[in-house]
């Protein structure tokens, strides 16, 4: 599978609110996540590292509403735009998020990702 294939087929999983399905097929063991903040989850390190992180995030917002823009791809890398409405249930004051995942693609898994909010 190329790059074009796994990049459209990851983002197809995540338009159809498939997370998990996308991240079991393509994650790769070894991937590292890194986020655009402090704190414990700021980088996270294999593929139950980064299973965990997803399933505090989704335990921690509500999910009103999201869109899923791409992929764009270059090279071994490609990229994704969100735009979420959420409310965290940590504050009870809902926000609209709009954020960037850059995604490096390694021996058809993906091994990096990236995000910018």
């Amino acid at each position: 599978m190329n790059i074009t294939e796994l990049a459209n087929d990851f983002t197809h999983l995540l338009k159809q609110n498939d997370h998990k399905g996308a991240a079991e097929k393509y994650n790769a063991d070894t991937i590292v996540s890194y986020e655009a903040m402090e704190g414990p989850m700021a980088v996270c390190e294999g593929r139950e590292a980064v299973k965990q992180k997803s399933d505090w995030w989704t335990e921690n917002h509500e999910v009103h509403s999201g869109s899923v823009e791409g992929p764009y791809i270059n090279g071994d890398q490609f990229a994704l735009r969100f735009t979420m409405d959420v409310t965290p249930k940590s504050t009870g004051e809902r926000v609209k998020m709009d954020e960037v995942g850059v995604y490096t693609v390694k021996d058809g898994k993906i091994v990096e990702e990236r995000f910018y909010y």
